[in-house]
């Protein structure tokens, strides 16, 4: 292996750790999204670390929707259900705090492609 190649192995499994403590952060904190977090991470400890990706994919907690989201970009209802309602429901929280025509209609717009995003996913059964 040669220098840049060990030099890109080891930014991608910094930043793979540093994206997977922002998942984790993002499952107490209303506004840090998880699940962004945690396929970034995937994509960094695939492309840096097979240990340290089938870590990930296996996962008891992260594992299974990850591999589920990578293999048929799919999710299950609960977690459709679950997501869109967290979603909008740190979103009107944090649109009730904050002042400001703007930030809401940002926040409104963030919240449409999220829940875009989520509801054109398969879903599994």
């Amino acid at each position: 292996m040669y220098p840049g190649k060990i030099l890109k192995k080891y930014i991608l499994m910094t930043v793979g750790c540093l994206s997977l403590f922002l998942g984790i952060l993002g499952i107490f904190l209303p506004l840090l999204p998880t699940v962004p977090f945690l396929l970034l991470t995937a994509y960094c400890f695939a492309r840096s670390s097979s240990r340290l990706y089938d870590w990930l994919i296996n996962h008891k907690t992260f594992g299974g929707y990850i591999y589920n989201y990578h293999t048929y970009r799919a999710i299950t209802r609960k977690t459709k259900v679950v997501a869109i309602a967290f979603l909008w429901g740190s979103l009107g929280l944090s649109m009730s705090l904050l002042p400001g025509v703007y930030i809401c209609l940002f926040l409104s717009l963030v919240g449409m492609g999220v829940t875009y995003h989520i509801l054109s996913l398969q879903t599994l059964k």
